[in-house]
């Protein structure tokens, strides 16, 4: 089984933002993403974090995977138990919901920061790089 933790953060709410992530298979790693995005919130990076996650998994032909994040509001509206309020995070929704019609399965999960330390370490390499 795959497992694909992401992050997403921002320096400001909003400010400067970047995405991270990292997809294993078993317990090694087969890929990973690190990127600058922009002006954005804290929670649309994190849904930018796990747009990405998810394109890196179908881009390696994956068709089950776990996926972690430290966002317990976008892994409950993915889960379908909280509703989706800001326009902006719907069209982002919208977008994730739309590409995991793809697997056979997926899920999502909320963990504790400590538990997506590679992920965040991440997403503050893109950042510092950008903003150094």
């Amino acid at each position: 089984m795959h497992k694909l933790f992401t992050d997403g953060g921002a320096r400001g709410n909003p400010g400067p933002s970047a995405i991270g992530g990292v997809l294993y298979e078993e317990d090694k790693e087969v890929g990973n993403f690190s990127e600058y995005i922009g002006e954005g919130t804290n929670n649309q990076a994190e849904y930018k974090a796990i747009i990405r996650g998810v394109e890196l998994a179908l881009e390696k032909n994956i068709s089950e995977v776990d996926c972690f994040l430290d966002s317990e509001l976008i892994v409950e509206q993915l889960n379908k138990r909280y509703k989706v309020k800001d326009k902006e995070l719907a069209k982002l929704f919208v977008k994730v919901w739309n590409m995991t019609m793809k697997f056979k399965n997926i899920t999502f999960t909320h963990v504790r920061r400590e538990q997506n330390k590679a992920a965040d370490a991440l997403v503050n390499k893109a950042l510092d790089e950008e903003l150094s």
